[in-house]
């Protein structure tokens, strides 16, 4: 028996499967949350000195994805393979530093463990079928986004543009809906959000949202198709709105501080994906429709 035989025929493996994955890379997904924001900033830097013809600096050593290896921002020691085990070696390690005992955030081992459950979800709830292998790829990009977004209000073109491309191209076949429906979906996705921008920019002068809302609405609108856009909306208007307000109290900010509306998209989005006919339908039914 092969083992696209066995993850096919057992589901509790391919559970296990997605659990060990997920939790693979969420360990990579941390690095992509710290490392890719820098690697934009020191791009735009360099564009920036091209286009004002400065002087040129000199080569930066080699950063990126891969390259410099992890080490601890403390003391700099280099983290060795068994010292990033997700979550095991922050458990054997007490949360500290092997060199210099300095704290390690929890936030790590918590990304980890959520990508592992998110995925184990994801297997379970569409087996081992191509929509699950789709929806893994656009559940970790999701939370690598929200996550970046949380960080430095940042929606980056070179996560949300690929993905918006694999949903129309998924929906080429049919995955989760009509191509013609994921092309109206992605186009209804971003006019919803950028006429929602203007009209606010034009009633008050300000800006109510970035351009990067609009890619990533558009994006899932390619995935679900125009049909789980009104959801989306309701659900991550809602949402954003009661946690906005409450992390405004719990940092005693004011009401103009910038909050990031890029998870609440994704997590409503991300519901809707997989529940939107459902939460639809009961909606209807209750409302005696």
């Amino acid at each position: 028996m092969t083992l696209t035989n066995l993850l096919a025929g057992n589901l509790p493996a391919f559970v296990c499967v997605g659990l060990l994955l997920g939790l693979l890379i969420g360990s990579f997904l941390n690095v992509v949350v710290y490392r890719l924001p820098k690697m934009m900033q020191s791009d735009w830097r360099e564009q920036a000195r091209e286009i004002l013809e400065l002087s040129d600096e000199p080569p930066a050593a080699p950063f990126n994805l891969v390259l410099p290896n992890s080490s601890c921002p403390h003391c700099s020691h280099e983290i060795k393979p068994w010292e990033n085990i997700p979550v095991i070696s922050y458990l054997f390690l007490r949360g500290k530093c092997s060199s210099c005992k300095a704290p390690i955030s929890m936030r790590y081992p918590l990304i980890e463990l959520a990508c592992g459950l998110l995925s184990a979800f994801i297997a379970w709830h569409f087996g081992f079928t191509w929509q699950a292998g789709a929806m893994l790829l656009l559940t970790w990009g999701l939370l690598a986004m929200s996550l970046i977004d949380i960080d430095h209000q940042l929606l980056p073109d070179s996560l949300v543009l690929p993905l918006l491309w694999l949903g129309l191209i998924a929906n080429s076949f049919g995955l989760f809906t009509s191509l013609e429906d994921a092309l109206w979906g992605a186009i209804a996705g971003y006019l919803s959000l950028w006429s929602v921008y203007w009209l606010f920019k034009l009633v008050t002068g300000k800006e109510g949202m970035g351009y990067g809302d609009f890619k990533l609405l558009a994006m899932l609108g390619a995935w679900g198709g125009w049909q789980v856009l009104p959801l989306t909306i309701l659900l991550s208007s809602l949402v954003g709105t009661v946690l906005g307000l409450v992390m405004l109290r719990l940092r005693n900010a004011e009401t103009s501080t910038p909050i990031p509306f890029g998870p609440y998209l994704a997590i409503a989005g991300w519901i809707a994906l997989l529940w939107g006919e459902q939460i639809t339908s009961s909606y209807l039914q209750i409302a005696g429709f």
